[in-house]
């Protein structure tokens, strides 16, 4: 079912007066009303109204398969308790159950956008600051609630993991103060470091502003709502594990992100500010990258207030050695 987003011209206009409010509105299917060098996109949109709903409806069974083929990662990645976070918002996991109708007095079961969550600053395409080989920003007049619209046959993400590509309508949600930025450390393996090849290891990581422990079935709540924070102003979220083999520590060539040696999502929250993943395998002899992904609840990469801030993960790069020398501490 397409639902369709009323928004009229009296709305945008009261927006510029109306005072800013802390939840926004039930957003459907996210849109851009493009301007200058920015409308490529939104030429298209009217033609593409129907389809794209259809598109979105038909791509579901897709979308499921391309799932059921993540299951091997995703699964081992989200089994386990979780803890029990609280949004500093309003919203729950039980708010939404019905589906919205146009002008719903309830701001979060309604069709209509509230003109208090209104955007203005996003009709600026930012060129009236010029940087040299910067581009225009998109522009909307509408917070881009029908941006998919625009994007030809690409189906809603809808919160499926989609391997062939989608357009996800879900806003970005609420962003920390810089003061609580999450950033991440490993402790083990050290940067440098051996283990014992093919024998069991702990990766333990210290990490800092990260409400962990917190994610939803990622089969089907993938980047499906957004990103919030917990009434200490820190992202609720979990962080994930990868290790990635290379052909010797000195590789300069990019690695290839659907292949990977070792993958978990850590669902428990960190103790003592680290959170740990057991290697119960270890790996094969060779050199390997250990990387961390630092999520919000929903999967997607935490997203924070400013652009320039030091790395929110960590790398550390070590081997796995054939006979066991040099092995670096176990941590139990």
């Amino acid at each position: 079912m397409r639902f369709s987003i009323v928004l009229s011209l009296a709305l945008a206009a009261a927006s510029v007066s109306a005072a800013p409010r802390g939840q926004q509105g039930q957003q459907g299917k996210q849109g851009q009303q493009g301007q200058g060098n920015n409308n490529a996109g939104a030429n298209n949109a009217g033609a593409n109204n129907a389809g794209a709903a259809a598109a979105a409806t038909a791509s579901n069974s897709t979308a499921a398969a391309a799932t059921a083929s993540n299951s091997t990662a995703t699964a081992a990645s989200n089994t386990g308790s979780t803890s029990t976070a609280t949004s500093a918002g309003a919203l729950s996991s039980a708010d939404i159950t019905t589906n919205a109708t146009e002008n719903n007095p309830d701001a979060q079961s309604s069709l209509t956008l509230d003109p208090r969550v209104i955007a203005t600053g996003f009709l600026n395409n930012g060129q009236d600051v010029q940087e040299a080989g910067q581009v225009a920003s998109l522009t909307s007049n509408n917070n881009f609630i029908n941006f998919c619209l625009t994007q030809g046959d690409l189906p809603i993400t809808n919160g499926l993991q989609t391997t062939t590509g989608s357009c996800n309508p879900a806003p970005i949600g609420t962003i920390p103060s810089v003061q609580n930025m999450p950033s991440a450390k490993f402790q083990n393996p050290a940067n440098g470091g051996v283990v014992p090849a093919n024998a069991p290891f702990v990766i333990t990581m210290n990490i800092n502003n990260l409400d962990t422990g917190n994610f939803v079935n990622a089969n089907e709540n993938y980047f499906a709502a957004p990103q919030q924070l917990n009434a200490q102003g820190q992202i609720i979220g979990h962080t994930h594990v990868v290790i990635e083999a290379l052909s010797d520590l000195a590789q300069t060539t990019p690695t290839n992100p659907q292949q990977f040696a070792f993958f978990k999502g850590v669902n428990t929250a960190a103790v003592n500010g680290a959170v740990t993943a057991d290697v119960t395998s270890g790996v094969p002899a060779g050199a390997y990258r250990l990387c961390s992904i630092n999520s919000s609840s929903n999967h997607q990469p935490v997203i924070v207030p400013i652009a320039q801030h030091g790395s929110l993960d960590d790398c550390v790069y070590f081997t796995a050695s054939g006979d066991g020398a040099t092995a670096v501490s176990v941590v139990d």
